[in-house]
């Protein structure tokens, strides 16, 4: 790894000698600096966003922003943080802006494409800056208290066990690949 390039809409906590964050308005994106591959991990909620359109607006406009402007910088592989229901004709608002966003990065013809649908994603979201969501954390604690009842795929998954699947697939992706929660909780 020579360098790490991080686009964010805000300045990260951490640092290291190989880690570059630019901080952008993913609406006027600019060119980035030449890469090999590109992760998507930006996202809100629509209580966050305060509506659906300016939900839709991070959730896929700026995801697609990225994945273009990467593959303009020379990524000729992708990884995509996405939802468990994502799905382009759901009727549930959520699911299908997920859904919308991973066939917008399918048509743009990456060498490699690596979709991972977490199931209900588990972390400090405190130390990320974001807000603490009550019911999530009772639900994180539940899913591991039950933990050997829940089918893998829907058991809570930590963000970074997301960010290591995809960091081992993604180099190697040949076309399109989705990671359930459970593949990338056995790593």
């Amino acid at each position: 790894m020579a360098a790490v390039h991080v686009v964010a809409r805000r300045s990260l906590a951490s640092s290291h000698a190989k880690l570059t964050t630019h901080i952008v308005d993913f609406a006027a994106l600019g060119a980035l600096p030449p890469v090999d591959e590109a992760y998507l991990a930006l996202g809100t909620t629509i209580k966050v966003a305060g509506s659906q359109s300016a939900f839709r607006a991070v959730d896929f406009d700026a995801n697609l922003a990225v994945a273009c402007a990467a593959q303009v910088a020379g990524a000729s592989h992708l990884g995509l943080v996405s939802a468990m229901g994502a799905d382009a004709h759901s009727s549930i608002f959520y699911n299908r802006v997920k859904g919308e966003l991973e066939e917008a990065l399918s048509g743009l013809g990456f060498a490699g494409l690596v979709i991972a649908r977490p199931s209900m994603l588990a972390g400090d979201r405190a130390a990320l800056g974001q807000p603490v969501r009550s019911g999530e954390q009772l639900a994180v604690r539940l899913s591991r208290w039950l933990r050997p009842l829940i089918p893998a795929d829907f058991r809570s998954i930590a963000a970074r066990d997301v960010a290591g699947a995809l960091l081992h697939e993604v180099p190697v992706a040949v076309g399109k690949k989705v990671l359930l929660s459970g593949a990338m909780q056995q790593r």
